[in-house]
């Protein structure tokens, strides 16, 4: 049976700087042995998922649920508090939710501190990994028949009514998600006509919208490397562009970290023109894709080619120019010699990116897609390398199983962000000394997961930033600091601070303090906001040739409300423990980052979310902020705009639903059906205390209490609805520890700030 290992090692090619520590990893033991009952509640959580998978399209984290449930069972459970809409919500209704929710969320905490969970949603990161274990020859190696049948469950679990599969699991069919998990369901052995169905639908649907030939940029490169579509169909990708002056704005350096760490391994794989071995599956996709033989397509032509249903970034004019002078003009002289000369000097520069890449993050990678690109290099730069068995164990970290099957995540996991949240949100509780041991396991977590060196060498020769002080998304392995994460990490490392020791545990010394803020200010911009890995190196003008069709603003690391605002936040909390550490450059700082928060609140009040669904998830950054800085709703236009904005949007259940259409169309949807989010309600209630609401007309919180009390379940978790995370404005991800934590936080906060606040 399959189970949750947590900081797991034991492969000697595993790399590690802490431990393993939040590392968590699914494994099938033949061994393990469950009673009928147990699985049975699994089989029936599968079946359930498969037969209401068109109406709940995301999955609830069940598998990982139950284990934890069975291994840390809960003493006794409190009675479930049900308000009818006329009864007032007391602080009893109240602290009883909490402590519900609190004793359920305890359970499901790993004993090195973090909270797993679900970080899937995008549908385009399976294909790569299957893609590159076939290429490779060690798809039956890596994937058991266990995962196999795993993966397919999900793919199907995930297919549309029409066939097709969406850019993400909440999404409407595109030719991308289509294509690619149509070809990833073949590579692991399903037929033409298998799934009862399915594969026939989906290729009609493929083939009704005008065939492979319609995939995106991303999706060709894929292709093209597994043999089924050819590089001349391809807009190029030349690894030249590594060879360039860093002063020019253009240079890869200059870009979002993200977007050149995919780039970095596509311009090796298209500079090389590398393609896979052609299998009999491979010569059978040829004919399965395309809507006129294989030999008959007009490659030239397939190069600019995207199916509307993909397009949310349409290419310019002048990158359809751009990409064809480098084809028809560069290419060419690039291909052959003495040009070729110049091809191998960039593709040696590529490679020793990737590997630099590769040996900072443990192989991990910054993310799933570059992770197997990487890998794949690594593998056509030397089949028996060193570095490819290096990658092998640490696909593990990448994959998660659910009741819906098994996914390939966004990233190795959200184990510091959600950690940092959890602690934020028990201490707003006020209940800490009755959850110290949920307390200082996640403090030591939170200590054991900060960065403490930079990465070697040069750093400006890598094009890295510093990262000693920081903390990642994940974990220490991975390593990539970013801003809002770090300045969450820190946030809640203070509050850790400000507790006795004996409940919460030892707090870090101050030196590790100064270093995270160190960080921090090294981050900010010059307009004072905060991009997320680095500073912004270059211009907005730079997405003209964002060449990917499906993502928007990709190419540069802007800045953000949401970072913005988490540094304000870290950085005041810092000063008032420390204020004689570089007060004037961080009170400069925090000057400055409010000035952007402002200048970036839209028209109508609300601040975008780009990490979050969506405005509802914006403007508690931006309040957040803003408050933090010292302001409040009577001298603050800005708050009191961000409260009307809220207060409109408040559903007649008393709670928020915000729909993802958001994120994509930039313009704030309702959940169909008006319905609200536990999640959205949350933030809306966080936002609205942290203005004062209380102290004006308190009965939108109360309403807003009473859905979420309402809405928590007979175990004391609160239900998974729609999905709320969103990268690159149009591809939504999971975040299943969300539905816990800010119920949690917004209770906690209105028992102590409204309740309580009323009563003395």
């Amino acid at each position: 049976m399959w189970r949750l290992k947590i900081a797991a090692g034991g492969n000697p090619w595993l790399r590690t700087n802490n431990d393993h520590i939040g590392r968590q990893i699914w494994e099938f033991d033949p061994k393990l042995t469950l009673s009928p009952e147990e699985i049975s509640e699994i089989e029936n959580a599968r079946q359930n998922f498969t037969k209401n998978r068109f109406q709940f399209k995301h999955s609830a984290d069940l598998i990982m649920r139950m284990q934890f449930e069975k291994e840390n069972p809960a003493s006794e459970v409190l009675p479930q508090v049900k308000l009818k809409e006329s009864e007032k919500v007391t602080e009893e209704a109240v602290t009883t939710t909490l402590k519900r929710g609190l004793d359920y969320y305890s359970s499901i905490q790993a004993h090195d501190g973090h909270w797993p969970g679900d970080y899937g949603g995008p549908m385009f990161l399976m294909p790569g990994l299957v893609i590159t274990l076939s290429i490779t020859g060690a798809l039956h190696a890596v994937l058991s028949d266990e995962h196999k049948k795993e993966i397919i469950r999900y793919l199907y679990n995930h297919q549309n009514r029409d066939g097709g599969w969406g850019l993400h699991i909440e999404g409407p069919s595109t030719m991308f998600g289509s294509v690619l998990n149509y070809v990833t369901l073949r590579l692991l052995g399903e037929g033409p006509n298998d799934g009862e169905g399915a594969m026939e639908k989906a290729r009609d649907w493929i083939l009704n919208h005008g065939g492979a030939t319609m995939i995106t940029s991303w999706g060709k490169m894929w292709l093209s490397v597994l043999g089924v579509f050819e590089w001349s169909g391809n807009n190029p990708m030349p690894p030249e562009m590594w060879l360039l002056p860093y002063l020019l704005p253009v240079h890869p350096g200059r870009m979002w970290c993200h977007c050149r760490m995919v780039y970095l391994p596509m311009s090796y794989l298209y500079g090389k023109r590398f393609v896979g071995p052609i299998t009999p599956t491979i010569l059978s996709l040829r004919k399965e894709l395309f809507t006129v033989p294989y030999h008959e397509i007009e490659w030239n032509q397939a190069r600019t080619l995207c199916a509307k249903e993909d397009l949310y970034y349409p290419h310019p004019l002048v990158q359809d120019v751009l990409w064809a002078l480098l084809d028809k003009a560069a290419e060419p002289v690039l291909m052959h010699w003495p040009g070729k000369k110049l091809r191998e000097k960039a593709l040696c520069t590529a490679i020793e990116h990737i590997h630099y890449e590769d040996e900072n993050t443990r192989y991990l990678c910054i993310g799933p897609v570059n992770k197997v690109l990487n890998m794949l290099c690594c593998w056509v730069e030397d089949p028996n390398s060193e570095a490819f068995k290096l990658h092998i164990p640490r696909i593990q970290d990448y994959l998660w199983l659910a009741e819906d099957g098994m996914k390939m995540q966004g990233y190795n996991g959200s184990q510091l962000w959600d950690t940092a949240f959890a602690i934020q949100a028990i201490i707003s509780t006020n209940l800490v000394e009755e959850y110290s041991p949920t307390l200082k396991r996640a403090h030591a977590f939170v200590k054991n997961s900060q960065i403490l060196e930079d990465c070697p060498g040069d750093l400006h020769f890598w094009y890295r930033h510093i990262s000693k002080g920081a903390w990642p998304f994940s974990t220490a392995d991975h390593g990539w600091p970013i801003s809002d994460c770090t300045a969450e990490g820190l946030k809640a490392a203070l509050l850790l601070s400000k507790i006795p020791s004996e409940i919460v545990g030892e707090p870090l010394v101050a030196n590790r303090f100064y270093d995270a803020v160190n960080v921090l200010v090294s981050l900010q911009n010059g307009d004072g906001g905060f991009a997320t890995y680095e500073l912004t190196r270059s211009y907005s003008w730079l997405e003209l040739i964002n060449p990917a069709e499906t993502f928007g603003d990709i190419v540069i690391d802007y800045p953000y409300v949401e970072c913005t605002s988490a540094a304000i936040q870290a950085l005041t909390s810092f000063k008032k423990l420390y204020p004689g550490h570089r007060s004037e450059e961080i009170e400069s700082c925090i000057r400055k980052a409010t000035m952007f928060i402002e200048s970036n609140q839209e028209k109508d009040g609300s601040w975008y979310g780009s990490w979050g669904v969506c405005f509802t998830y914006g403007i508690w950054f931006g309040i957040k902020g803003l408050v933090a800085a010292g302001k409040n709703f009577n001298n603050s236009s800005s708050i009191r705009k961000a409260c009307d904005f809220l207060l409109s949007k408040q559903c007649s259940s008393g709670g928020w639903g915000e729909s993802y259409l958001s994120c994509q169309n930039k313009i704030y949807s309702n959940i169909e059906g008006n319905r609200a989010h536990v999640v959205n309600t949350a933030w809306a209630m966080l936002s609205l205390i942290e203005a004062g609401q209380a102290e004006r007309e308190p009965e939108p919180l109360h309403s807003a209490a009473r859905y979420l009390i309402n809405s928590q379940m007979e175990n004391g978790d609160f239900p998974q609805q729609e999905i709320m995370g969103v990268f690159n404005r149009n591809c939504m991800i999971t975040y299943a520890a969300y539905r816990d934590i800010f119920p949690i936080w917004a209770l906690g906060e209105y028992r102590c700030r409204v309740l309580q606040a009323k009563a003395s």
